[in-house]
């Protein structure tokens, strides 16, 4: 210990004497795709000495002279590569090819150095993983910084104050649309993205680039696999089962995946007692074939149906504080009968003119068909417990409130979006253009027809005296046929300045919207640095205009006439407008001779022309007028590495202040959240690899929540309670390529791995609020009763790669 301790003195008295002595060792690390591998760790075994590839693959490490080395390349996701030198005599050149590792079958996530405001993702099994979704790519996104999900059944998330439909996502250069009557996380079903299918995940949560579209919180943009030989896999438990076949022949590659998801046994565990029967399936396929060696055709298709019946039977809700608990029971009548069917189809051509361009031509059609019908009764009491326990008088003693009510829809929609799409990219010395021309065509068809009575002790809601009225009533018959017309342009550009490397994004996009006749223009643009310092260090700053194009929610005003509520769509609708200012950078760093990354963004979001929402468990509804101003700011971090050597694992935490002025009254946005913290682990048993870990947590604090009918906020807002949630699961190979038992058994021998796990969803069994039931009774006084997530639940599954 002593001896290393001198070395250490006398390297720092006379560093500059034996700088002298030292070679440089630099070279270009691949994969066998023979593509640069960047956050490769280069170090020398034994000390200290250790560097980063930059995004080209690219190192350099000074090395004393004379010494003998082994020089350790390891990046996870990617087997450790190590090249032992004899004796170190001078500069030298050591180039060396890596190839990914079987650990990605346990690895999900593993991160790129981001110099452009896309974040791209490496995606491994996420059927591994403990997700109530069943295994999507929305659930990993929601344990980043800077993004919220408090709903387990569902796939929405928010980015920064905004909300779910201020998020854009492509796939394979395509908008991407999910069905507009959904109000519940119960019938949402399954979200477009087979994670199985997917090669390349790319996400922003602000300041993105001119290419994506007009919205106002996030991109995603998801490219999926062309395979270069056969793949395939099966997986089943009790959420569901899917299924995916891959494979190339000469020019000719498919991919096709099969989904079946059924939710019923974590609605078992809400506190609705009922026939519960959800069922949701979906087909994808996307096919490539290669014309000749510059021009390629490709097809992506998809058919989703999503059924969701529900008959309710009983409920029995228990809340509130100790020493002031109440208890909710309803006994209920009625049925639900819900089903949302989509169908997608694109055909594109591509073509490389050139080493230097590249041009391609898309059309697809998007067409969803919406149907929402229930006749739902119930008999309720709203008891005091505190009341009832101290032997309050008479036999209702502790009654707070009694009635019953009957709820109505016979709600459709129908949805087609027809779209044509030109794409194009030119690279001329250090820039690098991309331009595009989008046509759109909507056309939409709502019939809404629903209505809510209610009574108390007798009495109809709203007590009007001598007249009856329902509780509440909606009604539309509306039918619009609109185009809209979009185009950008863009140039990144790379150059040094010094020893710096900088990259410059600037851009615009320009779209127009007849049935408002709004044009509206976005300039965004950004900057990156790698200092020559410090290359393990990346900053970044973006800026630009962003603009929320109305859909059809957004310009969908409720008019009171007479007695009914109608909606109207509101022609004078203008776009959203959000300025947003993001700074931030990632710091690459070792810590237990593992690779780490930290990364830190402040951003600050100026927002205008704002269209004030409600939301009810997923369903949002608009006022349909811009009447609004606000902000959102904050600071999101994240830390990412290898806490447990081998597979990666990360933490993220975000403060957030968001603030909106309606008609004068300031609230928070209903999406409002100051703290955000979310933690992915992962682990394995020593000397057990093949018995795998990982365990996911969300800590949120609880949304803004205000009474039915009381505007937004401006009588005030509560919140609830903070969503606290655990997910852990187990993963066991039984079977994986090295096993002997695969050459003397021909079944076995057909399996590439076989995988058995088994998940426990809410460790702890918390009771999450998503909403809130209100009732009133005949004084008028108004009751919150929380609406619980789901319990505690065991999930056994397994998964087969062929």
């Amino acid at each position: 210990m002593k001896q290393h301790i001198y070395i250490t003195l006398i390297f720092l008295l006379f560093g500059t004497g034996l700088a002298a002595q030292q070679a440089k060792i630099s070279g270009t690390v691949t994969n066998f795709d023979n593509s640069p591998v960047d956050f490769v760790s280069v170090s020398v075994q034994g000390s200290a000495l250790g560097v980063f590839t930059n995004n080209q693959g690219k190192y350099q490490i000074a090395v004393p002279v004379g010494d003998s080395i082994t020089i350790v390349f390891s990046r996870i996701g990617y087997q450790k590569t190590e090249r032992k030198i004899a004796k170190v005599i001078g500069n030298m050149t050591i180039n060396t090819m890596m190839r990914e590792t079987v650990l990605e079958e346990v690895t999900v996530l593993g991160e790129k150095a981001q110099t452009s405001t896309m974040n791209k993702i490496e995606i491994g099994k996420t059927n591994l993983l403990s997700d109530p979704t069943g295994g999507s790519i929305e659930s990993i996104l929601a344990l980043g910084a800077g993004v919220s999900s408090t709903n387990e059944m569902s796939s929405q998330y928010s980015v920064r104050g905004g909300n779910y439909d201020e998020n854009i996502v492509y796939v394979n250069g395509i908008e991407i649309y999910r069905p507009l009557l959904i109000r519940s996380g119960q019938q949402e079903g399954l979200s477009f993205i087979n994670p199985e299918m997917t090669k390349e995940v790319k996400f922003s949560t602000g300041g993105f680039e001119s290419s994506y579209g007009d919205r106002m919180s996030s991109a995603l943009d998801i490219t999926y696999k062309k395979p270069q030989s056969f793949e395939a896999s099966a997986a089943a438990s009790l959420l569901g089962a899917n299924a995916y076949i891959g494979s190339s022949s000469g020019r000719f590659t498919q991919i096709t995946g099969f989904r079946y998801k059924t939710t019923r046994t974590l609605l078992g565990t809400l506190d609705t007692n009922a026939e519960y029967d959800p069922t949701f399936v979906d087909a994808q396929t996307y096919m490539t074939l290669g014309l000749s060696s510059k021009w390629e055709v490709g097809f992506m298709g998809n058919i989703s149906s999503n059924v969701y019946k529900f008959t309710p039977k009983s409920r029995q809700t228990q809340f509130g504080s100790a020493d002031n608990a109440k208890d909710f029971t309803v006994y209920f009548d009625g049925w639900e009968n819900d089903k949302f069917l989509t169908y997608f189809g694109a055909l594109s051509m591509k073509g490389k003119l050139s080493d230097n361009l590249e041009i391609e031509f898309i059309g697809s059609a998007f067409s969803s068909r919406e149907y929402e019908r229930y006749d739902i009764s119930g008999e309720y009491k709203l008891t005091d417990l505190n009341l009832s326990s101290n032997g309050a008088d008479g036999e209702n003693g502790g009654l707070l409130a009694v009635g019953s009510y009957l709820e109505h829809a016979r709600n459709s929609l129908n949805l087609d979006v027809t779209n044509i799409r030109h794409l194009g990219s030119f690279k001329v010395g250090k820039h690098a253009l991309k331009w595009g021309l989008t046509l759109q065509q909507e056309k939409i068809n709502d019939k809404i027809k629903e209505w809510s009575v209610r009574d108390s002790a007798g009495y109809s809601l709203p007590n009007l005296g001598d007249i009856v009225s329902v509780y509440s009533n909606l009604r539309s018959d509306n039918e619009i046929t609109s185009t809209r017309y979009a185009a950008f342009l863009q140039d990144t550009y790379q150059f040094m300045s010094g020893d710096n490397i900088i990259y410059i994004n600037a851009g615009i996009r320009a779209s127009h919207w007849t049935f408002n006749d709004e044009t509206i223009i976005s300039p965004r643009g950004s900057i990156a640095l790698i200092p020559d310092t410090k290359r393990d260090i990346t900053l970044r700053f973006a800026t630009g205009i962003y603009y929320q194009a109305p859909f059809y929610r957004e310009y969908q005003k409720i008019v009171t006439k007479g007695q009914n509520s109608v909606i109207e769509l509101n022609e004078d609708i203008k776009s959203q407008k959000s300025i947003h200012f993001v700074l931030g950078g990632d710091y690459k760093f070792r810590s237990m001779d593992r690779p780490f990354k930290f990364t830190s963004e402040v951003y600050y979001k100026k927002l205008s022309d704002l269209v004030p929402y409600t939301v009810d468990n997923v369903k949002i509804r608009y006022s349909g007028e811009n009447s609004g101003t606000g902000y959102s700011m904050g600071w999101d971090m994240k830390l990412f590495g290898e806490f447990v050597k081998g597979s990666d694992s990360w933490i993220s935490f975000s403060l957030m202040k968001t603030q909106q002025t309606v008609d004068g009254v300031q609230a928070p946005l209903p999406t409002d959240q100051r703290y955000n913290i979310s933690l992915f682990f992962q682990d394995y048993f020593p000397g057990i690899e093949r018995l795998t870990m990982n365990l996911r947590g969300h800590l949120s604090q609880g949304l803004p929540q205000a009474a039915p009918n009381s505007g937004f906020f401006e009588k005030g807002y509560f919140r609830t309670p903070a969503y606290r949630r655990l997910d852990i699961g187990f993963a066991w190979q039984a079977l994986g390529e090295d096993f002997s038992i695969r050459r003397t058994n021909s079944f076995l021998g057909s399996f590439k791995n076989i995988w058995l796990g088994v998940d426990i969803f809410n460790l702890f069994d918390i009771n999450n609020t998503n909403s809130y039931y209100w009732i009133t009774n005949v004084f008028n006084q108004q009751f919150a009763v929380p609406n619980y997530l789901t319990g505690r639940q065991l999930n056994f599954k397994i998964v087969a790669d062929f």
